[in-house]
């Protein structure tokens, strides 16, 4: 099995720490704190290359000055980072499509892809953030955090640019020269013109010279249809491990039937998985329930904790908060000893026939010295007794 790091990004955060807790519109990040994270997000870039990690995953948001995910470029830093390192693969966890110019954002992949010999891998999302949604996108792709029509019709719009947007990507990519028309672009434009007349064609420079592999992320249904159909691998967390195990197959079912080609059990298909690690039980639960608190204090809002199980079974109501109980025993999250986090990883790689798991190590308001200390735990205590 490979094994991942995906890091969002956050700032360190002491009344965290210290067991306080200060809701989130209520942080106010300085630029000191933030570049801090970016320098210690390369710097255990190569600490996991060092320590026997796969692949390492940074986040794409912008604007968040509560410092949360304070990464607006990930592939800015990819590409740093793969001057320092051999070996790991890098991506992002994930570029949001609608908040860039297609081409734009297949030039800047396809340079990081050549620059990193072939290690970089293009993680592509829809969004949850309005603020950066509406602030960047180019069609006014949106989203509503509340239920209703509203969220419905913003939904629905988001996904025509974003279908539309990874259209033109994989058209660039695949291409020597390319055209391209559709409802919110037609390249080249109508009317270009070049030294020897009408331009007909474009080619995207640097064209990749490596194979390109795209991943999405996938939490609703329609997204795992389109994955399948256009190739995407797929990438799930924070979702009850029997929707995972349901979803998984699901999507092996489907691409075969588009691709004819029958998928080994975990192929291209990622887990993402928060963990924490204590020398006892409760030590884990004490510092990791401070995290894990603080993350949901950040993201149930815009509803992450859609994907729990409610306890009619079916997918929990819009607003649930989850508790570290919930959380651990619907598999989503693993806090305990390096014996406890292993059962439960193991349980996901039986069940799935896991080949890829990437791991969450640093619970937003955790330091950075913490996360380091995570990642050496999984590596050098946990691994082992998977074999």
């Amino acid at each position: 099995m490979r094994y991942g790091v995906f890091y969002f990004g956050s700032i360190e955060m002491a009344d965290v720490q210290n067991g306080q807790w200060l809701p989130a519109g209520q942080r106010r990040a300085s630029r000191e704190e933030v570049w801090h994270a970016t320098e210690r997000l390369l710097e255990l870039g190569v600490l996991a290359e060092e320590l026997g990690y796969d692949s390492y995953w940074l986040a794409e948001h912008h604007f968040q000055h509560e410092g949360y995910e304070v990464v607006p470029n990930s592939l800015m830093l990819e590409a740093n980072l793969v001057a320092r390192t051999q070996r790991i693969q890098v991506g992002a966890m994930f570029n949001i499509v609608p908040q860039w110019h297609p081409l734009r954002l297949a030039e800047d992949f396809s340079t990081l892809l050549n620059l990193s010999g072939g290690r970089a891998v293009l993680g592509v999302g829809r969004g949850t953030v309005p603020r950066e949604l509406r602030s960047l996108a180019l069609h006014q792709a949106d989203i509503h955090l509340a239920e209703g029509d509203a969220r419905a019709a913003a939904d629905e719009q988001n996904r025509e640019v974003f279908a539309e947007y990874m259209e033109i990507i994989r058209t660039a990519l695949a291409n020597e020269t390319f055209s391209y028309k559709g409802k919110f672009f037609e390249f080249p434009p109508p009317g270009t013109t070049g030294p020897d007349g009408p331009v007909e064609t474009l080619s995207l420079l640097p064209g990749p010279l490596h194979p390109v592999d795209i991943w999405q992320a996938v939490t609703s249904p329609p997204t795992l249809s389109y994955a399948a159909e256009v190739g995407h691998g797929c990438v799930w967390w924070n979702q009850h491990h029997s929707f995972i195990e349901s979803q998984w197959k699901r999507y092996a079912e489907l691409y075969a039937e588009h691709h004819g080609v029958e998928l080994r059990p975990g192929e291209k298909r990622i887990l993402v998985l928060p963990f924490h690690i204590g020398d006892t039980h409760e030590q884990a639960w004490t510092t990791g329930r401070r995290g894990h608190d603080e993350f949901w204090n950040l993201l149930a809002p815009f509803g992450w904790s859609r994907g729990y199980m409610g306890p009619d079974g079916k997918p929990a109501p819009p607003g649930l908060v989850p508790t570290l109980e919930e959380s651990t025993a619907q598999k989503t999250w693993a806090v305990g000893t390096a014996e406890e986090v292993a059962e439960v990883v193991a349980h996901h790689r039986d069940a799935l026939g896991l080949e890829h798991l990437v791991l969450f190590p640093h619970f937003p308001g955790h330091t950075y010295d913490m996360a380091a200390d995570q990642m050496r735990r999984f590596a050098e205590d946990v691994v082992p007794m998977l074999g």
